[in-house]
This record gives structure tokens, sequence and C-alpha cells, in this order.
């Protein structure tokens, strides 16, 4: 008999049809109480239920064991987000999840063979061992897919609960669970529930020593995201300067690197700055530390959004959250426009000074801020030589200098990005 209404942390909220329905057609197999003709559409539609979640989540290997593995590394109970990266002591909860875990253990151990004959069908063979495609799916990127699919053979081999239940402890401390666990980078989207946290599935592979150069500037962001990360004081971080300098690149490279000890990022555009409130309502609880990243951050005079801004930042009554910080980018130092008008005795303002640091106020808010200038000709050169060795392009030196000096002068600025593109175009020239 498999006790599915008996688990008490893992009430399985999504998918739960799918492990009704196939538990509901084992019994019915086991005990006889249907024939093969209305066993059949059960047993198919749960075949089909789980070839649709191997498409959309990358699946391969025993289908249902990967199913019951999804339940487990994404359900948020009061256990599971306990144990996410900090691990889990001896107590009542555990005691818990050991209950859970036997009945997991069992539904692992369940085969497809006895409804494979009472229905006339051969599948169970191809969904025990389905060979997916490389591709990782709608959900997950590929290492998380492949993490997925390891954890679930390994609880498919567990002797015991005990066993069973220290890889489920060590993977929610290495990983975390749910979407916060599985993911490292979110938007913020509105649904008819509200305020939703989506993750991106589909980001860049950047890393810090990708980006060549601005040394000291890494270094001021590095030492700001570690104490971060490890628990210290840190402060909200501001990174300014020219375009194309690596600004949005080296927040990339933080979260890349510092995603294994629980860091998040959460994208917030300008318009959804209202919803800062209840973004952070959903994640000031969780074991994460989250950065909330606003790319190319800046307001001209008519746009007031800012406000909300400073009153989540310092400000409002209720304390922002210590594992909440607010990392931005911008071209320019004090995001708000400002006018000579404003420093003009003659215009319409009474006071003059009181509009001036109403406009700074909230460049103040950023306690670090990190200046990105453009590299000067020699500075160019350098990043252009860097890329060429690193991609593999095949020129002579002084050749590929004069190529990226007629680049630079046909694009009109000096920039990591336009040596990225200048490299871009020659490596797309090389594959012709």
């Amino acid at each position: 008999m498999l006790r599915i209404d008996e688990l008490v942390l893992y009430r399985a909220r999504q998918h739960r049809d799918l492990l009704e329905m196939l538990t509901e057609a084992v019994v019915r197999c086991e005990e006889k109480t249907q024939s093969a003709d209305e066993l059949r559409g059960a047993y198919f539609t749960c075949i089909h239920k789980l070839v649709d979640l191997a498409g959309k989540y990358g699946f391969t290997g025993n289908l249902w064991h990967c199913y019951l593995t999804l339940l487990l590394v994404e359900d948020e109970n009061v256990f599971s987000t306990a144990c996410e990266i900090k691990g889990m002591r001896s107590g009542s909860l555990s005691e818990l999840a050991k209950h859970d875990f036997g009945i997991f253990l069992e539904l692992f151990s369940l085969s497809f063979e006895l409804l494979d004959v009472s229905v006339g069908s051969m599948l169970s063979d191809t969904v025990c061992g389905f060979h997916g495609s490389e591709d990782a799916g709608q959900v997950f990127n590929r290492r998380i897919r492949d993490t997925v699919c390891e954890l679930s053979r390994k609880l498919a081999s567990a002797k015991s609960v005990d066993e069973f239940y220290d890889l489920m402890v060590d993977f929610y401390r290495c990983y975390g669970v749910g979407k916060f666990g599985l993911h490292k980078a979110f938007r913020v989207q509105h649904d008819e529930d509200g305020v939703q946290i989506v993750p991106i599935t589909n980001i860049a592979h950047v890393y810090l020593e990708d980006l060549v150069g601005y040394e000291s500037a890494k270094k001021k962001l590095i030492d700001n995201t570690e104490a971060f990360v490890n628990g210290k004081r840190a402060n909200n971080c501001l990174l300014f300067g020219d375009a194309g300098t690596g600004k949005s690149s080296s927040i990339k490279g933080i979260l890349n690197r510092y995603y294994d000890k629980g860091l998040r990022i959460i994208e917030v555009y300008k318009h959804q700055f209202q919803d800062l409130n209840d973004i952070i309502a959903q994640i000031k609880n969780r074991n994460y530390r989250f950065i909330i990243y606003m790319d190319d951050l800046s307001f001209e005079e008519f746009e007031i959004e800012y406000k909300y801004l400073k009153a989540v930042i310092e400000g409002g009554l209720e304390k922002r959250p210590e594992n909440v910080l607010i990392y931005a980018t911008s071209n320019r130092r004090h995001l708000i426009k400002e006018r000579f008008d404003d420093r003009d005795e003659g215009m319409e303002d009474v006071h003059i000074s009181d509009t001036a640091q109403e406009k700074l106020s909230l460049f103040a808010r950023f306690g670090v801020s990190i200046f990105f200038c453009a590299p000067d000709k020699k500075q160019f050169q350098t990043i252009v030589k860097t890329l060429a060795n690193r991609y593999g392009v095949t020129m002579d030196e002084d050749k590929l200098m004069l190529e990226a000096n007629r680049w630079e002068l046909s694009h009109g600025s000096m920039s990591g990005r336009m040596a990225q593109q200048f490299i871009d175009y020659l490596l797309g020239q090389q594959a012709e």
C-alpha cells in the first residue's frame, strides 16, 4: 500500500495529480479492482505526464525517479527551508522528515512492470531508461538538470531512511530548495496572485576574471560582496561610469563567484520600484543572500520612482533585512538629472539648496560607489590583445592593433564592450 496520504511535510504542492493518479493505478492493479481497459487510460495518461515533464525539465534516465526527486527539491516546507544553506540539526522536524522519506523510499521502489503486463504495454523499459536530448529543457540550466538527475540515482540506491535523509539534507545545504535553491537569477512579474519572483533560466556565464583591468574596482566590489555573503555588515553599491566598461559584467561575475555561498540576484526595473516592499517581504526570511539589481539606473526630473527606492534603501519605518542589498549600475553618478538651473539664484524654487540635496540624496544612500572609466589607448589595446588570445584569434599583433584602431575610429569610442564586439567580428570572419 502506497501511503502518500500519510505524508506530513512533503504534500507535493506541484505536480501532485501525477503522484495520486499513478499510485492509485498501482494499488488498483495490485488489488485487481479494475479491469485492464479501466487501468489503460490512467496508465497512459501518467506516461504522457512523465514524458512531458522530461521535455520541460530535460530529464534523462528513470523518469519516475526524476519526478519524485523533483517533488523533493521543489517542496518549500518548514523542514527543507530550515535546511537550505545551513544544514539541519536533529530534532522533531528531522523525525518528521524521516517519516516522509520512508514513504518516498517506497515510492522509489515502485515498479511499472506489473502495470505494463496488466494493460498490455511495453513502455516500462523506455520510461525507466529514458534518453532525452542534450537540451536542458525550459526550466533548469544544464548544470542543475544534471544535479537533479544525479540526486535521483543516489536516492534510488539509498539502502535506508537515514541514508536518504543524509542525501537530502546535504543537497539542501549545498543548493537550497525550490526556485531560490535551483536558480541564480530572477526577475519580477505580475499575475493574478500579485508580485511574483520568476527564475531566469538562461543567464550569461560571466566571471570576474573575464573583465580585463579594473582591478581596484573589482576588489572594492568583491570586498563588499564577500562581507555580505559571510554575514558581516555591507553596503548598498553603485557602479557608475562610462558605457561599456564592464559594470553589468561585474555584477554577473559576482553572482557566478558567490552562488555556491547562497548569493542570489533579483533584477528589478524602474517601473517596478513600487513593488520593492512586496519583493523584500518574499525573501527576507530565507537563508540566502539577495542582491536586488538595478541596471542602467537613472531618472529624469519628471520621474518620481526614485522616491520608492529611497524609502526602501533607508528612511522607511521597516528596517531593510540583513540578507538584502541593492546593487545598481549607471552611466550617471548622481542618478537624477541635474541642470544648471538648479544652481540659478533666479529660479522659482525658494530653497535652492533643498532642491540640490533632494537630487543628491539617492546617491548618498549607496554606501559604496565604484567608478568605471573608459580605457585610454594603451589600455584598450591591452584589452584587445587579451581577448584575442582568449578566443584564439590568429592574426599578427601589428595587424591586430591596426584593425582595432580602425574599428575604434569607425565606432567612435574605446571600451571593453567595443573591444569584445571587435573580437566577435574577427571570429565571424575567421569562421567564414
